[in-house]
């Protein structure tokens, strides 16, 4: 029987979800966590197949979790479920390792399904998302889809405060090329400063505030 923990701060959703989950006969809330430090000691004590997380929890953000989560259990699967329903928080959820992401806008037994898909070794968006994506090009729902690795690497460094001598030193480059760099992150973001890559940053769980 698949063994699932859920990852939330407030106790009337997690009641609500391990209700609607154990109605299932073939399915198993064996834990639950409020936050990110609880989240760890129920996956390393219970090894789950599934873990069940919110984005926005007490001690942090829940997108950092996804990774740490994968790194002490590689073969379990994680679904997002989050009142997030912006394109950032579900494409930076993906990329970090999760498998499914759910918003807390739908019927409630989309989550049953986003289980079952992902235990299953399916990807699964709810249905708000999955609307969204077939109405938008792949390429317009996130722009850090649009960044090179070079200029995710800079990106990153600038949001974190390095200033462009800086980053041309930790990556080996040219300075004139960081600047070029530079430009091209801030067109493909449109941002007009530091302070806006910081923002996006932040907002992704890339970087601490």
């Amino acid at each position: 029987m698949p063994r699932i923990v859920l990852v939330d701060d407030h106790a009337i959703v997690r009641e609500g979800f391990k209700r609607l989950i154990e109605l299932e006969p073939d399915l198993d809330v064996v834990a639950e966590a409020r936050n990110a430090d609880e989240a760890v000691d129920a996956v390393t004590q219970h090894r789950p197949d599934l873990v069940a997380v919110d984005l926005s929890l007490p001690d942090g953000s829940g997108l950092p979790l996804i990774e740490h989560l994968g790194s002490i259990s590689p073969d379990m699967r994680i679904v997002v479920l989050s009142m997030h329903d912006g394109e950032p928080y579900v494409s930076e959820a993906l990329r970090r390792g999760a498998r499914g992401y759910v918003t807390k806008g739908v019927a409630p037994e989309e989550l049953v399904e986003a289980v079952r898909a992902v235990l299953s070794g399916e990807q699964y968006l709810s249905s708000d998302l999955r609307e969204r994506r077939l109405a938008r090009p792949s390429a317009d729902l996130d722009p850090m889809s649009k960044l090179t690795a070079r200029e995710r690497e800079v990106f990153l460094l600038l949001a974190a405060g390095r200033a462009p001598k800086q980053v041309a030193a930790e990556l080996g480059i040219g300075q004139k090329t960081i600047y070029i760099h530079r430009a091209a992150v801030m067109n493909k973001l449109n941002a007009g400063s530091e302070l806006d890559l910081y923002r996006m940053a932040q907002e992704r769980g890339l970087i601490r505030s």
